[in-house]
């Protein structure tokens, strides 16, 4: 019997989008839980958590004002939580895109820090990370150059994704061009890795001794777009973020890719992408690109009891849209009925 992919001629209802959350700063990862729950990274120095009836708590590590409202602001500057995961024991593990360090914090707010160097040299441009079924660390660096936008211009290839496990901290597969967020397929055979600044989708197998032991491109070279965020749905789709060209689409089994929602502005996006290839990128040219319901997308969860609600996080939006998709989303290692 063949099984039609549910997104097929599917695409997100503009008008059926709401909104959770408010006043909510550089809300760039999601976390959801089954009862409802969703935890977002906060630009003032930790999460805040949205309970099931929307009441807002800021859990912070350290007191910080927050983030002016400029790109410039939310791309370079302070402390800025990025990437977000729960270990076993329901602690979130923040990899921060502003101190270079990967934490961990408690949700009381009693925080620690993890680890911000590697061979007594600093870690880099720390941008996210994930717990696996093993309850290791996944952690991936965007670059080490300083200041990170050069890497954007550069088109470096410096970026890597690590491992900390019971033996310490390590470097698993190195040269990503911008790497970004990382997921884990249904049975943690393959890990996918975004690489923003060339534009695709790289996948490693990896063995159980943490060697690589293919690496490969997953889907087309050139996405059309900058990947920022994903997560898989339990078909097997790909569901992604582009940043600045703020769309958002699945990339099927099959290879193709569809446009699920597109809030983009085709022209500030042109201009933008002139630059990219002439590597004369800024901050504020980013920021000309924001669209509205998302202003420069970033990550996406599936939460909601049937994991068929989509949420999307940003670098400048204050509040969170969701919208119900017709596939729930694949569970996550923390996800507990």
């Amino acid at each position: 019997m063949t099984v039609i992919n549910p997104l097929y001629g599917w695409q997100v209802d503009l008008d059926s989008i709401a909104f959770v959350g408010e006043d909510l700063q550089r809300p760039e990862c999601i976390l959801a839980e089954a009862d409802g729950s969703l935890w977002t990274a906060d630009a003032r120095g930790g999460v805040m958590h949205i309970a099931p009836n929307g009441e807002q708590r800021l859990i912070a590590q350290q007191a910080n004002s927050g983030l002016d409202n400029d790109a410039s602001s939310r791309l370079m500057g302070g402390t800025l939580p990025n990437g977000l995961a729960f270990d076993a024991d329901g602690n979130i593990i923040i990899a921060n895109f502003g101190t270079d360090a990967l934490e961990r914090m408690t949700r009381e707010g009693e925080s620690e820090l993890l680890y911000d160097q590697m061979n007594g040299k600093p870690l880099g441009k720390m941008n996210f990370c994930l717990c696996d079924s093993q309850n290791r660390i996944w952690f991936t660096v965007t670059t080490r150059e300083e200041p990170w936008i050069k890497s954007i211009n550069n088109k470096t290839a410096d970026g890597y994704v690590g491992l900390i496990d019971d033996n310490g901290i390590q470097i698993i597969a190195d040269n990503f061009v911008g790497t970004n967020e990382i997921r884990f397929d249904k049975n943690e055979e393959w890990l996918y890795v975004v690489e923003t600044n060339a534009r695709r989708i790289s996948r490693i197998k990896i063995s159980e001794d943490d060697t690589v032991t293919a690496r490969e491109i997953y889907g087309p070279e050139d996405l059309g777009g900058f990947p920022d965020g994903f997560a898989f749905d339990s078909y097997g789709n790909l569901w992604i973020t582009l940043i600045l060209t703020e769309k958002l689409i699945a990339l099927t089994p099959d290879g193709e890719v569809l446009t699920l929602l597109d809030d983009g502005k085709p022209e500030q996006l042109a201009i933008y992408e002139q630059h990219y290839r002439d590597s004369t990128v800024t901050p504020e040219l980013m920021g000309t690109c924001k669209g509205e319901l998302a202003p420069m997308m970033a990550s996406l969860t599936f939460g909601g009891p049937d994991l068929k609600t989509v949420y999307l996080g940003s670098l400048m939006g204050s509040t969170l849209p969701y919208f119900r998709s017709p596939v729930a989303g694949l569970p996550m290692s923390h996800w507990k009925k």
